[in-house]
């Protein structure tokens, strides 16, 4: 599966990046293709393009901020708190596997 992700937190500093690495990993070690935006106190890194966007399987949100969702129009999108990416990544990833049936 391919997923395109973004992590954010109310400081931007140490959650952001945790949660990156957190679900880079267990993507990884589940055999999905994953892309991770950051979206820190030092700006947006890692953007997510157009075309990404148009091949992703699902866009994972996991933040503690309003993230802008208008670029996802019509892609499947789950929202949760960054807290769940840093306690159970695979969690996550295990229970977007079985909605999107993938």
């Amino acid at each position: 599966m391919k997923i395109l992700a973004i992590t954010a937190c109310t400081a931007g500093i140490a959650h952001t990046y945790i949660a990156k690495e957190k679900i880079e990993n267990a993507a990884r070690e589940m055999g999905d293709f994953i892309k991770v935006e950051t979206q820190g106190s030092i700006g947006v890194e890692n953007e997510l393009t157009p075309e990404e966007i148009k091949e992703a399987d699902v866009i994972l949100i996991a933040a503690d901020i309003r993230v802008g969702k208008e670029r996802f129009a019509g892609k499947a999108v789950v929202d949760v708190p960054i807290s769940m990416i840093m306690k159970s990544p695979k969690s996550v990833i295990s229970k977007i596997h079985e909605k999107l049936g993938k």
